[in-house]
């Protein structure tokens, strides 16, 4: 299976944090889900490691969400495929900070 061009969108603290400018477009191997992309992701950019999931548990950050085509896939299980117009590279996956507050 060939690698899939993925687009992805991040928080601007992230893409402070990585020295990115902008959306990041990542060659993810062999199905695409949550997992891969963040695999991919973080190999290429190592200072994002925990950032988003915790370094063991591998669990979503509680202020980190994920989102592809207007859905919100944070509780999603890692390994389900991402939706196919992600996967075609129509539409970016979105990671979020979420807002919390009183």
């Amino acid at each position: 299976m060939s690698a899939t061009l993925i687009r992805i969108k991040l928080p601007q603290h992230l893409r402070t944090l990585a020295r990115i400018d902008g959306q990041v477009e990542l060659h993810v191997d062999g199905p695409v889900t949550q997992r891969s992309v963040l695999d991919a992701l973080e190999a290429s950019y190592p200072m994002l490691r925990g950032t988003m999931r915790d370094h063991v548990t591998q669990q979503r950050r509680a202020f980190v969400r994920f989102f592809a085509c207007e859905q919100d896939l944070s509780h999603e299980p890692p390994d389900a495929p991402l939706p196919d117009r992600v996967v075609t590279g129509a539409e970016p996956y979105m990671i979020v900070g979420a807002m919390a507050g009183g």
